[in-house]
């Protein structure tokens, strides 16, 4: 029995265990994409958004238990049908993978890759903007 707020659930297998993956409807995926990838930059992001996200990106994760599909809704129900922090995260790849097609087929890493990349010029940018705004002596009338 499949859970009716899965939207074209899809089995899957990671270490050995079986999940049901689904797309996200298109609010909650919206919101999803716009806050997770970011937040989950170290140093950069906010661990506590990227927690909120994962949960939210999870409640259209199922387990299937004595022939009913049990959504991984809460933290709780994910420690104890996912395992391990490694499971987990193969996890929301494999949902983002399936969500968003510019994340299939390794495409993911290039995107990564590409804001590493541009990353300290941002950064360089700012703090020279920043720095000129701050250094700027006014002169006496």
């Amino acid at each position: 029995m499949i859970d009716p707020k899965l939207i074209d659930p899809k089995q899957i297998e990671i270490d050995e265990k079986q999940f049901i993956i689904s797309k996200f409807p298109a609010v909650a995926g919206r919101e999803i994409i716009s806050k997770y990838p970011l937040s989950a930059v170290p140093k950069l992001g906010d661990y506590a958004v990227n927690e909120e996200t994962m949960l939210k990106l999870m409640a259209y994760v199922a387990v299937e238990k004595d022939g009913r599909t049990m959504g991984l809704s809460n933290k709780a129900l994910i420690d104890n049908h996912v395992g391990s922090w490694e499971t987990l995260a193969k996890i929301e790849m494999a949902m983002l993978e399936y969500n968003c097609s510019f994340f299939q087929n390794g495409r993911i890493s290039r995107f990564f890759d590409d804001i590493a990349q541009n990353i300290p010029q941002w950064i360089s940018k700012t703090l020279m903007a920043l720095s000129a705004q701050s250094s700027q002596v006014e002169k006496p009338h």
